[in-house]
């Protein structure tokens, strides 16, 4: 991977990374932050919503100090594929914020033109750990976390790859995006019509049908009651219904009078980055 920037903060160094990605087709870039100390540390890998890309969490997230404390290792990638081709010119919606670049969904597309390219499910659970792993000083164990659009992924990569991580967690995720306007937006332009293709991609649909069982001895999510998508969008209600069905622990928060802004995110990050530093070490 090659380092386009490096800065120091809080005793560890933070770079920005650049690398080609065989996942995607693209180049891909991300940035990652190394407590101080020789290591080896766990990894915690950090997915951003809508219209992100890797900065947005690194310069707002305030995730550091309490990483360096910890000593965990914080990797957060880009939310899509990127290029002035990559959509294929027929597809006007690209250019809307839901949809195309800054908004994969961490899904991998089976649908045209978007299957060649945005492939994110794949480029976070293979490709990414893979080269964090090579390149930097980790114990091969992680946990994952997001926001909005990064929480539905941090949860769903979780649900569906429960040998990857250690633990999850969410701020103000999209619970059900089956059951919502950015997510049937989404799936039908990457995973097609088939609704049970869907599901598969559904953190209160997986949790439900027990995909977290034996895997999570509890789910931490923080969500802004003065959130302004709260009822039309991310539905926190479904993930904890679907969590008492299914008897899986989870601790949701409703946090009075936080919205959806990074603000709310840096006010609680720090209570994130110690429930996985727990589940990390032990």
């Amino acid at each position: 991977m090659q380092v386009t920037k490096t800065h120091t903060v809080h005793g560890g160094t933070l770079r920005y990374l650049k690398h080609d990605s065989a996942t995607t087709g693209t180049p891909m870039t991300l940035s990652v932050f190394v407590p101080p100390g020789e290591g080896p540390f766990p990894v915690l890998i950090w997915l951003s919503g809508l219209t992100c890309t890797e900065d947005n969490f690194t310069t707002k997230g305030e995730a550091y100090r309490a990483a360096a404390e910890h000593g965990i290792i914080v990797v957060a990638p880009d939310t899509s594929p990127r290029g002035p081709d990559l959509k294929g010119e027929s597809v006007a919606d690209d250019a809307a914020y839901d949809l195309g670049q800054g908004a994969g969904f961490y899904v991998d597309a089976t649908e045209e033109p978007w299957a060649p390219h945005f492939r994110m499910e794949t480029y976070v659970t293979s490709e990414l750990i893979a080269l964090i792993d090579d390149q930097f000083p980790t114990t091969k164990t992680r946990s994952i976390s997001g926001h909005s659009m990064g929480g539905h992924g941090a949860l769903t990569l979780a649900l569906r790859h429960p040998h990857l991580f250690r633990s999850v967690s969410a701020f103000a995720p999209i619970c059900s995006p089956t059951r919502c306007p950015w997510g049937e937006k989404a799936f039908t332009a990457y995973l097609g019509d088939d609704r049970a293709e869907w599901a598969r991609h559904d953190a209160a649909l997986l949790i439900e049908t027990g995909a977290a069982r034996g895997h999570y001895d509890d789910i931490l999510i923080d969500q802004g009651d003065a959130d302004q998508f709260l009822t039309d969008q991310l539905k926190p209600e479904l993930l904890q219904a679907a969590a008492e069905a299914a008897g899986q622990p989870m601790t949701l928060r409703m946090q009075p009078g936080y919205d959806h802004s990074y603000f709310f995110m840096a006010s609680f990050m720090a209570d994130h980055v110690s429930f996985h530093a727990q589940r990390l070490k032990d």
